[in-house]
């Protein structure tokens, strides 16, 4: 091989051993900022000059601050003063897709949501709904945060999503094949725009700002309309060609014989989904109407009938967590459903079906309610993002901020 044929690669190695390093100091603040340089150097295994170099590019690029210094010296030499996220200057743009309603919203850097607002959006075509998106998004930017910089927009969904090309592939419940989402979204914002499946996504936002385990090897179970699953390992999430992994939709459930819409029956989505809870709760008399959020404030408030239905759904979702545990053997499993936090005893029985069909296992450990009550469908979005801000701090996500207003609102 040539000098001049190796330099190139040389400079990419360096360039990625360079991004490395950045990432692991802006990692080790996030997780225990305020810290002090020398504290980052000790837990990251690189030398002061490196901590001091990377240090000095995050804070230029408004991602780290100093603070003053923590207590006073008792010695000579260069006061310890700590640095921690700047959570002021930035703010991640976030658009979750679901079935019936779209979440727009925005978070700063350390994954907390600022503002979200939920919205209707009931037989709009794709194009319609995603440019209304961006008119919300434009107008919690201008309230909420007028003085920070966007990063860009994160756009989360269920169904198969291409993350290479930003495209929904498709979204059978949306009616959507081949939205190309990110082109659509960064032609009427201006801003970078990421795009990735939802349970994905929340999967990137445990390892970043939830559950310490995740970081080893995490399942992320989502069982809202949508039905779909995701997994990492090593830190790294599985994606499969053009991000076709996590499709547990079909999944067989024991003595079911809802039918889906694959033309067979038993299917995982089709049973425990919260349209047919809704249907089932509606065809009993026990509501009105199939109203999911209606059932659920029903049993959060302690109908017994109410809660009994919720309480048999949690049994079927355990099957299929105990499925991806004896496959996968992850280190926790998170499952992300609504019921769990309003609804006494939902976790607990996902816990008491994946115990009596994986055996030996610590289901308390092992099987956990997402760390975003309240907050997943925001943080989902946020999360396609900030996860590419995390992992190149020194990448072109910030190089390529745009200081423009979106289109149309000049």
């Amino acid at each position: 091989m040539t000098a001049g044929a190796d330099g190139p690669q040389r400079t990419d190695a360096r360039g990625a051993r360079r991004s490395a390093s950045a990432s692991a100091v802006l990692r080790a603040v996030l997780d225990d900022g305020p810290i002090a340089r020398s504290t980052v150097a000790r837990r990251t295994g690189l030398s002061a000059a490196a901590v001091t170099g990377h240090t000095a590019e995050l804070m230029q690029r408004g991602l780290l601050r100093e603070l003053s210094e923590a207590e006073p010296r008792r010695s000579v030499g260069r006061p310890h003063v700590p640095v921690d996220l700047d959570t002021g200057r930035h703010v991640a743009g976030a658009l979750h897709l679901a079935v019936h309603h779209a979440t727009v919203a925005l978070l700063d850097v350390r994954g907390n949501v600022l503002v979200q607002h939920e919205e209707p959006h009931d037989g709009l075509a794709a194009e319609d709904l995603l440019a209304r998106a961006a008119e919300i998004l434009d107008d919690l930017l201008l309230g909420h945060a007028p003085d920070r910089e966007p990063l860009g927009l994160g756009v989360a969904t269920g169904g198969w999503v291409d993350r290479a090309s930003g495209t929904v592939v498709d979204h059978p419940l949306l009616g959507w094949r081949d939205v190309p989402v990110r082109d659509l979204l960064a032609a009427s914002t201006g801003l970078t725009v990421a795009v990735d499946g939802h349970a994905r996504s929340l999967v990137h936002a445990e390892q970043l700002f939830g559950h310490p385990r995740a970081r080893d090897s995490v399942v992320q179970l989502f069982t809202g309309n949508v039905v779909d699953a995701a997994f990492a390992t090593g830190g790294a999430v599985h994606h499969g060609p053009r991000s076709a992994a996590g499709a547990v939709a079909h999944l067989p459930v024991d003595d079911s014989t809802e039918a889906c819409r694959c033309g067979r029956t038993g299917c995982l989505e089709a049973t425990v989904s919260e349209a047919t809870l809704a249907r089932k709760a509606a065809e009993s008399g026990l509501i009105a109407r199939p109203d999911f959020p209606e059932l659920l404030a029903l049993a959060t408030r302690g109908d017994s009938a109410a809660v009994r239905m919720f309480h048999d759904r949690a049994r079927l979702i355990g099957q299929a967590a105990a499925l991806l545990l004896d496959v996968l053997n992850p280190a926790v499993l998170v499952v992300v459903d609504r019921s769990i936090a309003g609804v006494p005893g939902c976790l607990p029985a996902i816990r008491d079906e994946v115990r009596a069909r994986s055996r030996g296992l610590d289901t308390a450990e092992t099987v956990v309610g997402t760390s975003f009550p309240g907050t997943e469908l925001a943080t989902a979005g946020g999360a396609v993002l900030l996860d590419l801000l995390y992992d190149d701090p020194l990448g072109p996500l910030l190089t390529e901020l745009s200081h423009t207003s979106l289109i149309g609102t000049a």
